[in-house]
């Protein structure tokens, strides 16, 4: 019998001579013939809302095989906005993610999600104003930057989202009222840039690499970046979540293991192999130079926690910023927030 299995078994010639004594091992303890690593693979959805430098720990996670490497097969799958993390409430997806305000909105609404790490400690989103539109000086306060704004035809990925909602933030630190002093697009990041060349729009809200792409060719200036150490009462911030259904890890709870390992071991890559990393983002953002995305990059080391560990307090600044940026009135602030998430995955 154990001739029959090691010549189905096709081993290496070194195995196959001790392939006897090894059978015969594993039948004595019960254990199935089957390779380790074949035996650990599981597999799970990942979604994400867009393509942006936002989700750098997951593309480290998959481009560096950390998550193969856990025994984790990930699909990574792009669903527009809102829609990933709905992929992960309908069950279509294992993980997605996700800002922390649309995570605990819908919590709010009795959809409760178990965050598993944050990729992000700060708010990583940028107001950018055309050269030609308005005259700032970068050394001036941003309650005098952000006076710039009035009047101003100013773009975001949509309507209430988390850029419309720093937009409003930024545009009451100079007292000024966003919904009437001044005028909103939605727009799509790529048609931004296009958009404030062409004079169309006079600025934008957004986060890396598309704020600083038209600040470092010379087109626009920066009126709040908080990437840059605007807003410090923000920071700490849980700005880029991954989250699971809480089942999820109860009925698969090596899933998660795996989940928190792989983004752990990616940011810890991001902080000591960060030529490597770029090298591979490189091939991601392929349309957007060389120089732009090394000094973006930069930005995203400098807000990836070295342990990718959520906190109550950037839970409890991302609730706060929801409220003050008009994103969710003040009655469905989510006050119970040590339930929604675990740090033991990640450390």
């Amino acid at each position: 019998m154990q001739d029959i299995q090691c010549k189905e078994m096709r081993k290496t010639s070194w195995q196959a001579r001790t392939c006897p004594l090894v059978l015969t091992a594993l039948l004595a303890w019960g254990a199935p013939v089957v390779p380790a690593s074949a035996a650990d693979q599981e597999t799970a959805t990942m979604a994400l809302p867009v393509l942006s430098l936002t989700f750098s720990a997951s593309y480290v996670a998959e481009d560096f095989g950390l998550w193969a490497k856990e025994g984790l097969n990930v699909k990574v799958v792009n669903i527009a906005g809102i829609g990933a993390l709905n992929s992960v409430i309908a069950g279509s997806s294992e993980f997605a993610n996700t800002t922390a305000g649309s995570f605990t909105r819908a919590a709010a609404r009795g959809q409760k999600m178990l965050a598993l790490a944050n990729t992000l400690d700060r708010p990583m989103m940028e107001v950018v104003l055309r050269k030609d539109a308005g005259a700032l000086d970068p050394s001036a306060p941003i309650e005098v930057r952000a006076k710039s704004l009035r009047g101003k035809t100013i773009a975001v990925d949509s309507i209430n989202s988390i850029t419309h909602g720093y937009l409003r933030i930024v545009a009451m630190k100079a007292n000024l009222d966003p919904e009437k002093d001044i005028i909103v697009t939605p727009m799509q990041p790529p048609n931004m840039m296009a958009a404030m060349k062409s004079k169309t729009i006079d600025g934008f809200a957004m986060s890396q690499p598309w704020t600083l792409s038209v600040v470092l060719d010379g087109t626009a200036s920066v009126v709040a970046s908080s990437p840059r150490g605007d807003l410090p009462e923000l920071v700490p911030f849980a700005y880029n979540l991954i989250v699971t259904r809480p089942e999820t890890c109860e009925k698969r709870r090596s899933l998660c293991e795996k989940m928190g390992k792989g983004l752990a071991a990616a940011a810890k890559m991001i902080h000591e192999r960060p030529d490597e990393v770029i090298s591979k983002l490189q091939k991601r953002f392929e349309k957007l130079d060389h120089e732009t995305l090394a000094a973006a990059f930069k930005l995203i080391q400098a807000a990836t926690p070295k342990i990718p560990a959520i906190t109550k307090v950037g839970l409890a600044n991302a609730e706060h910023y929801n409220v003050l940026s008009g994103l969710i009135p003040a009655q469905e602030m989510v006050t119970n927030l040590d339930e929604l998430f675990t740090t033991e995955f990640v450390r």
